[in-house]
């Protein structure tokens, strides 16, 4: 994992803690995260919605929707990695250029 910039000193390699959905409620994953020195935030089953870990989690999910608007990246055809991967990148500088409109007002 790439050094995750912050304060001053060595950088971190881990996440401080890690938000997932409901899908990942086990004590399994709960265990090996604090084993690795990481605070899980996961939503847990049967419990009623209004946790917030919704207003965290909804900043990825909308940037898969964004991405899913290109059928291509939806269901990949490419067999090879690296177009694959242009084609992810291109996605990515379109998103970001019509965002532009949207910041600059």
């Amino acid at each position: 994992m790439p050094p995750i910039r912050g304060r001053r000193g060595r950088p971190r390699r881990k996440p401080r803690e890690l938000f997932a959905d409901r899908g990942y409620d086990h004590d399994k994953y709960r265990r090996q995260l604090r084993a690795r020195g990481i605070t899980p935030r996961i939503a847990r089953r049967g419990v009623a919605h209004g946790s917030g870990l919704g207003r965290t989690r909804w900043v990825v999910e909308r940037g898969f929707a964004w991405l899913h608007a290109f059928k291509r990246l939806r269901t990949r055809y490419e067999r090879r990695a690296d177009i694959h991967l242009g084609l992810l990148q291109l996605a990515c500088a379109l998103i970001c250029y019509r965002q532009l409109p949207v910041v600059l007002k």
